[in-house]
């Protein structure tokens, strides 16, 4: 029997849609829709009745050290910045330390490129080696100049083994690493001793364009000469 009234056409019911005369309200709002807009407004309600009970039932004793230490930014409590207030002679202090252990990176750079640069100028030019051949007629000795002549059209490349090759190629790019790193720091050092001798007391200005003899991209200031007391 069911395969039977399966076999039937049946009508294919529509959803109803919204009638004419509401079109401006919008999509008709199925069951479905009503549903998750119950379950949301209900959950609402929850939350604002327990904030209210939490409200009845507050201490009024209550205390957070966190009541002293935020403001209200626009009705928004917002937390005070914590952040210490240092003196212009810490500052500088620690200004003058950042500086010294920037110099000391530099420093131990430097040595760590001039040790690559002298490895790598050792492999570059190692001695070639030079061979005494002896024969005893001249068919040998032109045999032997012929592979001698061959083996010297070689490329020196070819000479070293792959593994010398590899530790080679790496320490290039350790080495143009290393000069970058390097350059960096120096970079990073000239500008904390600038903003260092900005900090200091004493009446400067910026040096236009047209008045620096040597052009360059770092700002140039000139500090007014005071009179010694």
């Amino acid at each position: 029997m069911s395969s039977l009234r399966n076999a039937i056409n049946r009508k294919a019911h529509k959803e109803r849609s919204q009638p004419q005369a509401r079109k401006k309200f919008g999509l008709l709002e199925k069951h479905k829709d009503y549903v998750l807009r119950a379950q949301a407004y209900h959950k609402k309600e929850e939350t604002l009745r327990k904030l209210k009970e939490k409200v009845a039932f507050r201490n009024p004793d209550e205390f957070y050290f966190r009541m002293i230490k935020t403001k209200v930014v626009d009705g928004v409590h917002r937390p005070e910045s914590e952040a210490k207030q240092y003196t212009h002679e810490e500052l500088m202090l620690m200004k003058t330390q950042d500086i010294g252990y920037l110099l000391q990176k530099i420093q131990s750079e430097k040595k760590k490129v001039e040790r690559l640069r002298s490895t790598l100028h050792t492999l570059d030019n190692q001695p070639v080696n030079k061979h005494v051949y002896f024969a005893e007629d001249r068919e040998e000795a032109k045999e032997v100049q012929r592979r001698s002549t061959e083996r010297r059209k070689l490329p020196a490349s070819e000479d070293l083994s792959d593994q010398l090759k590899r530790k080679t190629s790496a320490s290039y790019r350790e080495l143009e690493a290393r000069k970058k790193r390097l350059n960096d720091l120096e970079k990073l050092y000239s500008d904390m001793e600038l903003q260092k001798e900005l900090q200091k007391k004493g009446r400067k200005r910026k040096l236009r364009e047209d008045e620096i003899a040597d052009p360059t991209r770092n700002p140039v200031y000139k500090w007014q000469t005071e009179r010694k007391r």
